[in-house]
């Protein structure tokens, strides 16, 4: 009997179109794999947020059996970390065999310790290491699409319905944004009112330059033409994931936002799209309220640590009560200031 191959772990050259190529037609097919998986992540995290990356795969007789993206994150403010991945709900290592996701992370922890980290972070949706503290405070919110446009309707529990058609008769439109103008007006402030730093309108470009049609921008509109609400979401495979949106203060008078999701549903629905990922959210929020009130139901998610330099999980997150202070403050910056102060806290939150 001929003996195993031997399995490798390589580093992602971006600059090399066929290992871009191989990298991608792995995570289409792997079902671990994540829209976060794809290889186009290095790009947007090094050229936008200027982050070292470490996008690892192992590899077995020519064919590779895993992959699991890393960027390095070191600030002064929030910490010292390599985490799979920032900026992402999902991450972690996808791979064909446990012995290559062992081996992927097996890597990962070598690299934490070689870069002087605090801690390695790995976000996945199901536990691998029960041995490894978790971050239990997020859920994602994942759904079947029906076949029927009518059926995706009455699925609706009966109050979000009702939003809804408020959205349809209230003649509100859906437009599909050739670039990210409008909807990145409406994140800024949205952002701006919750007292949160925005992304650089360049993240948001970067998005749909990397991933071209599999990023898009859907906004809506009032009856008179007016931008209201609007969402950049991905898609993978099967799925849709609205991931970031924003809007206008008048548009829950309009129930605008309803309507905007609503579109998207139907959207996906036309286009043959199985699933409706709602993403992630924090429990106990009003975002966390939204969408159980569309029926769809949390599934909790489990970010693993490996801790290096600290004695516990870092809170860098808006949940946190030392951050009060500094959310009630932003809300009272100008916006210009905040959206140009902004991308230099967020690039190190992740």
């Amino acid at each position: 009997m001929s003996e195993p191959a031997l399995l490798r772990i390589h580093r992602l050259d971006s600059a090399q179109a066929d290992q871009i190529a191989r990298w991608d037609a792995f995570v289409l097919a792997q079902p671990q794999a994540t829209f976060f998986h794809r290889a186009g992540w290095q790009t947007v995290i090094r050229d936008v947020f200027r982050h070292d990356t470490y996008f690892l795969y192992a590899e077995s007789g020519g064919e590779i059996q895993g992959v699991l993206p890393l960027a390095h994150v070191n600030s002064r403010l929030f910490g010292n970390a390599l985490t799979g991945l920032p900026f992402a709900v999902y991450g972690g290592a996808a791979a064909a065999t446990p012995e290559a996701a062992t081996a992927l992370e097996a890597e990962a922890q070598r690299l934490a310790v070689e870069l002087g980290t605090d801690h390695l972070e790995l976000r996945h949706i199901e536990r691998r290491h029960t041995d490894w503290p978790v971050q239990e405070l997020y859920v994602t919110f994942r759904k079947a699409i029906l076949p029927k446009e009518e059926d995706n309707m009455l699925a609706i529990p009966r109050k979000q319905r009702a939003m809804v058609r408020k959205g349809i008769k209230n003649a509100l439109t859906s437009h599909i944004d050739p670039t990210v103008d409008r909807f990145f007006a409406l994140y800024a402030d949205n952002v701006h009112r919750h007292g949160t730093p925005a992304m650089p309108k360049r993240y948001f470009q970067t998005l749909l330059k990397t991933f071209g049609a599999d990023a898009e921008v859907l906004t809506v509109c009032s009856a008179e033409g007016t931008p209201l609400s609007s969402v950049l979401s991905f898609y993978f495979r099967d799925e849709v994931l609205p991931y970031y949106a924003g809007d206008d203060e008048a548009a829950r008078d309009l129930a605008a936002n309803d309507f905007k999701y609503w579109e998207l549903m139907r959207l996906a629905c036309a286009r043959g799209l199985k699933v409706f990922d709602y993403g992630r959210s924090k429990e106990g929020t009003g975002p966390y309220a939204f969408k159980k009130n569309w029926g769809f139901e949390p599934t909790p998610l489990n970010y693993e640590y490996r801790l290096y330099k600290r004695e516990g999980i870092p809170q860098n997150n808006p949940a946190n009560a030392k951050y009060k202070l500094l959310i009630a403050t932003w809300r009272r910056l100008p916006i210009g200031v905040a959206n140009w102060l902004g991308p230099f806290i967020v690039r190190n939150l992740g």
